[in-house]
């Protein structure tokens, strides 16, 4: 058995996360499958596999699934605020598996424990926000000649990777499972869509029937964020910069306004775009009192908090999460965890029901990686189109559903250009 090193908060959390663990795997019935079918086959013996990502009990069974194909692993926290303690000390002491996260650890530790990661020197990795990845290339390029490939689970990490890719930076070949049709159109959707809300109603326990609700950013994660917030009662602005989402906005029933309108009649606002500042100083100047603002995204810089702490005349904290900054004419503005993802942050992040189909790609993808990896080309990777299609069948047939299948006469029609009317 390999040696078990870690830097987690308490051990004594161990039974808590445990119990928390086999929960979600209730909920998580692909996974169980691939359990089962890792145990007997052994598809990853002998990969070394350094992860960096959200510490939760859908991730715990994740690395369950690849310590049960034989790989070596080690963890580490994607986001300082997202780590639950007792999910970290379960994986230490009843799993076997190495672990490096704190909740609410500084910048310096979050960075050590990345290097600590490096350190088990990976000859795969997983990603969420590309960290792991990019320090890799910046500050340990002694150890790229051991990586065979990588993935990344969220939009920022796929970003950045590509932008990697452009610059000629990127040494290895990194499977983007977050492009994958099983993770964006579910886990994006309805799992950031339900957990963003839950996050935000734990928080501040407001009510949200009636109040004016704005979504920037219209991506996957924001359609699912607009549609549940639709569905508590909420008066839905979507604000955008790509005029083909934009007009998906519209045509979906949403108003559609720049963010400096929406900032004035606002009652919440939450951002999940990806980029930088999309809340920024401009907003806060005309923003209205008492605004929720709450991020989404990867990373705590698409809400301008310099900018917002520079406009403060003073701020005090009136609930666990929530920062409450009074500006110079008496105006509230409350930002929620720090700015940081707050379904991760102020609740318990995605649904294992999504996760169950994102992990499962997530662990598929680097099966594919360790028997391919050292063939493929260095750059961004789309999930094989048989990994989601398994996925997919696999998540239907566990919730009891079936489909049609195409006749031979069918099939035929479909690949053939000569019958027509």
């Amino acid at each position: 058995m390999n040696r078990v090193i870690c830097d987690i908060k308490d051990h004594s959390l161990a039974d808590a996360g445990r119990n928390r663990i086999d929960w979600a795997l209730t909920e998580m019935p692909v996974l169980r499958s691939l359990q089962e079918q890792f145990t007997r086959e052994q598809p990853l013996a002998g990969a070394r596999i350094s992860g960096c990502l959200h510490i939760t009990t859908e991730t715990a069974n994740l690395v369950r699934t690849l310590k049960a194909g034989g790989a070596e692993l080690l963890l580490c926290a994607s986001n300082p605020l997202s780590t639950q303690d007792d999910v970290a000390a379960a994986l230490v002491e009843h799993y076997g598996i190495s672990v490096f996260a704190v909740r609410g650890e500084d910048n310096r530790l979050y960075y050590r424990h990345i290097a600590a990661a490096l350190d088990h020197r990976p000859q795969l990795t997983m990603d969420d926000g590309a960290d792991l990845v990019s320090e890799l290339h910046k500050n340990r390029r002694d150890l790229l000649s051991d990586v065979i490939g990588g993935t990344e689970e969220t939009t920022t990490g796929v970003i950045r990777l590509r932008a990697m890719a452009a610059d000629n930076a990127l040494t290895f070949p990194v499977v983007a499972v977050n492009d994958a049709m099983t993770k964006h159109l579910f886990d994006n959707r309805y799992g950031t869509g339900q957990s963003t809300l839950d996050g935000i109603i734990r928080a501040t326990n407001i009510l949200l029937a009636g109040k004016t609700f704005t979504v920037v950013g219209y991506g996957w994660c924001g359609r699912g964020i607009a549609m549940r917030a639709k569905g508590h009662g909420a008066h839905v602005i979507v604000t955008e910069v790509n005029p083909l989402k934009a007009l998906e906005a519209t045509m979906d029933g949403f108003r559609v306004m720049p963010l400096l309108e929406a900032a004035v009649c606002s009652d919440f606002i939450v951002s999940a775009t990806g980029d930088k500042h999309v809340i920024d100083r401009s907003h806060f100047q005309v923003m209205k009192d008492g605004c929720v603002i709450a991020n989404s995204g990867h990373f705590n810089v698409e809400i301008n908090i310099p900018a917002l702490q520079d406009l403060a005349a003073k701020t005090s904290r009136p609930r666990r999460f929530i920062e409450e900054y009074q500006l110079a004419d008496g105006r509230r503005i409350r930002l929620l965890a720090e700015g940081r993802l707050v379904n991760l942050a102020a609740a318990e992040g995605h649904p294992a029901t999504v996760m169950d189909m994102s992990f499962a790609n997530q662990v598929l993808s680097i099966v594919h990686l360790w028997n391919n990896g050292k063939k493929m080309e260095n750059k961004v990777h789309p999930v094989p189109g048989s990994i989601d299609d398994k996925v997919a069948i696999m998540k239907l047939a566990a919730m009891g559903i079936s489909i049609d299948t195409l006749t031979q006469e069918q099939q035929a029609y479909l690949s053939s250009w000569q019958e027509g009317t």
